[in-house]
């Protein structure tokens, strides 16, 4: 074997140790820095610890599944939704997701149980916009206010399907923000003209207060599609 030949073999083989192998570690862990910053994982990458059901039962027995650092929701099998054992109100969120054709999914914040509208949540919609059936309206793409806001598509970029995305929501006050893969795609204040206009004609318009709450849990919704979570972090402002 010649000098160039055994100088690309070692070349392909360290591309593959940082870019391959490498991909499955660090996963659902916290650097230094973001102890530091007060970050807290929601996610142990093993156990269903801090997950329940939105009844407040024990985490599902099917449906979800924890494997190779993921939390899963898989497909048609009716797991239901899961929640956080611990209510938010100013808090910064940061969840991976990983999604396939036609996937649909959601992860909602504020969840909590209004008097007309029963138990609700504000969504960051996650969703394959290309496949997905529910994909006919701007504010149900990824990365919307579902049936509220659409995101900027202008600012928006999401990664091919079969790798992995990350989501971002940050709440302070009244004013919310919406992120993906490190961009600001959306930002409104909650009870401000507009967004009360647009809950008026979304879904949400049966409950007056819609999304005016102070506090609420965290929500991994199950949609009947699979749909992999992981590096489900939060710190409180």
């Amino acid at each position: 074997m010649n000098t160039i030949k055994k100088l690309t073999l070692v070349f392909s083989f360290c591309m593959l140790v940082v870019f391959g192998f490498g991909q499955g570690k660090n996963q659902n862990q916290l650097t230094p820095k973001e102890k530091k910053q007060g970050w807290v994982l929601l996610f142990d990458g093993t156990t269903s610890n801090g997950w329940m059901k939105t009844n407040g039962q024990p985490f599902p027995e099917k449906g979800w599944q924890i494997s190779n650092g993921c939390l899963t929701v898989l497909e048609n099998q009716k797991g239901g939704d899961i929640v956080t054992a611990e209510e938010y109100s100013d808090f910064e969120l940061s969840v991976d997701f990983l999604i396939d054709t036609t996937a649909n999914s959601g992860i909602k914040y504020f969840f909590t149980n209004y008097t007309k509208g029963g138990k609700l949540g504000m969504e960051y919609q996650v969703m394959d916009d290309i496949g997905a059936s529910d994909n006919k309206l701007a504010n149900h793409l990824c990365g919307s206010l579902y049936d509220i806001f659409p995101p900027d598509a202008t600012k928006k970029k999401m990664n091919a399907l079969g790798k992995w995305n990350t989501a971002g929501i940050v709440c302070r006050g009244r004013h919310v923000e919406h992120w993906l893969n490190g961009k600001k795609i959306l930002e409104y204040e909650r009870g401000s003209a507009q967004y009360l206009a647009a809950v008026e004609k979304s879904k949400y318009k049966t409950e007056p207060v819609f999304g005016m709450v102070e506090k609420g849990r965290i929500l991994l919704q199950e949609h009947g599609h699979q749909v992999s979570f992981r590096n489900i972090k939060i710190r409180k402002y």
